[in-house]
């Protein structure tokens, strides 16, 4: 699995979330909410420091990664996390 941050993405996380270089935020699995590939579960984020990365990537100076005990909801599928620029905010793109 690949993971993709856009740096219009990374900079709004940036700056909506507090976050300064070297930070780092985590993708997981949470229940509830909607998504195209795991019904009942979405993504949830949040500041944490890795431990069983599975994916990462930097962008804005900010390391956003996986744990393997969420690979399972990814399904084979990569992520990117995009910019809607008429929301305003990321969108999460699965491929």
């Amino acid at each position: 699995m690949n993971l993709r941050v856009t740096d219009k993405a990374a900079e709004w996380y940036k700056t909506e979330l507090n976050l300064s270089n070297g930070d780092t935020i985590r993708f997981f699995v949470r229940y509830g909410g909607s998504s195209p590939i795991q019904k009942g579960f979405s993504l949830g984020l949040i500041q944490d420091i890795p431990s069983k990365t599975v994916v990462k990537t930097e962008e804005a100076g900010i390391t956003f990664f996986i744990e393997e005990a969420d690979l399972w909801y990814f399904d084979e599928h990569n992520l990117e996390i995009g910019f809607n620029e008429k929301m305003d905010e990321p969108e999460f793109l699965y491929q």
